[in-house]
């Protein structure tokens, strides 16, 4: 009996020790992380908008925005934007090699730049903006060179892939105001990505494939004869027609279930079940979207009234209206059709692409 629990309380003195090893290994500030996580560094032009893509994905751990492929010691900012150093703006990229895979990562790479074009990124021009992959072993070189010639042979641009591969040397982290500057300067960003031309080539390469549309986080709106066939007259009444439901009649309104609201048109991401409350109305009501940049405001003057209209951005659908008198801190009221939206639960939120918002909706 003394020998048995003598075995059993070494056991578990071994799982115990084994889960801190795997705890540290799992830390991304860990000592032992550089052997568990893997590096990718990409140059995609302006390094602003070159985080947010690979920041979305699951097993990504972080994104670090900074310079590769210079001769000049820790340079700042101004210093590579002179063109005069060699380097070129990238961001580094650490991964969990088993839940994401290299291959994804150069997907999203090639889905979010022009490949062709060698003289900068769109409105971004010099060498300090050209595309390039940086790889830092064999099999991500190999892997880099498969997928280049893959595009190329495509025969989905006129002109021939300009990206370069280069084996990696060094990499210099940017100042701490580029880092996840599409997070803390939204608005000055989407105008800055809109404005740049970088939005508009994604739409345009991206469009006719649906599903790769979608990984690039935009969302298209299907032709008129499609709505029609796909939605029901009540759906259509309301996301087309700015038609309103009736109140405490509706699929959502009193929903509590976790997940996430999605526009029932482009699958855009709306709200999540977090900010949901019971308004009293008969409708779904949010105190705030889970996407800002999802969201578009329009003043509303119908029925000799004064109100904020809300619609999509992507499909441009009519979900409801906004109101100053909800209960968070900003007072926000989201009122929504029920109709206008698509509830995907927390179970299957993976499956359905909104992988990226689990943990928001999920955490306490």
């Amino acid at each position: 009996m003394q020998t048995k629990y003598k075995i059993t309380l070494s056991l578990i003195l071994s799982m115990i020790l084994w889960g801190s090893i795997m705890g540290q290994i799992v830390s991304r500030d860990s000592p032992l992380a550089s052997t568990y996580y893997k590096t990718a560094t990409f140059a995609g032009g302006c390094f602003w908008c070159m985080e947010a893509p690979f920041e979305s994905l699951d097993g990504v751990v972080e994104v670090i925005s900074g310079y590769s492929g210079g001769s000049v010691s820790n340079p700042t900012y101004k210093q590579v934007t002179s063109g005069l150093t060699g380097h070129l703006e990238v961001v580094q990229v650490s991964y969990d090699p088993q839940k994401v895979k290299y291959e994804t990562l150069l997907k999203v790479f090639w889905q979010n730049i022009d490949p062709t074009d060698g003289g900068g990124q769109f409105a971004d021009r010099g060498s300090q903006y050209m595309t390039a992959i940086f790889f830092h072993d064999d099999k991500q070189e190999k892997l880099a060179r498969a997928s280049k010639s893959k595009l190329d042979a495509s025969g989905k641009f006129k002109d021939r892939v300009a990206t370069d591969i280069i084996r990696f040397q060094q990499f210099w982290p940017a100042e701490d105001y580029h880092q996840d500057y599409y997070r803390k300067n939204t608005k000055y960003y989407n105008k800055y990505k809109v404005g740049s031309g970088r939005d508009g080539y994604i739409k345009k390469t991206w469009k006719n494939d649906r599903e790769t549309f979608k990984d690039t986080g935009h969302f298209s709106k299907p032709t008129q004869s499609e709505l029609k066939t796909s939605l029901s007259r009540m759906e259509y009444k309301v996301t087309q027609d700015c038609g309103t439901e009736p109140a405490f009649s509706n699929a959502y309104w009193n929903n509590k279930e976790a997940g996430i609201y999605v526009d029932i048109v482009s699958g855009e991401p709306l709200f999540s079940s977090k900010d949901k409350f019971n308004s009293g109305t008969g409708w779904p009501s949010f105190t705030r979207p889970i996407e800002d940049k999802n969201i578009v405001e329009v003043a509303d003057k119908s029925f000799s009234m004064v109100r904020t209209e809300v619609k999509s951005k992507s499909a441009d659908s009519h979900l409801g209206h906004l109101f100053d008198d909800g209960p968070g801190p900003e007072g926000m009221r989201y009122c929504i059709n029920s109709a206008s939206l698509k509830f995907i639960p927390l179970a299957k939120m993976e499956i359905e692409g909104y992988g990226q918002y689990i943990d928001q909706i999920a955490g306490k």
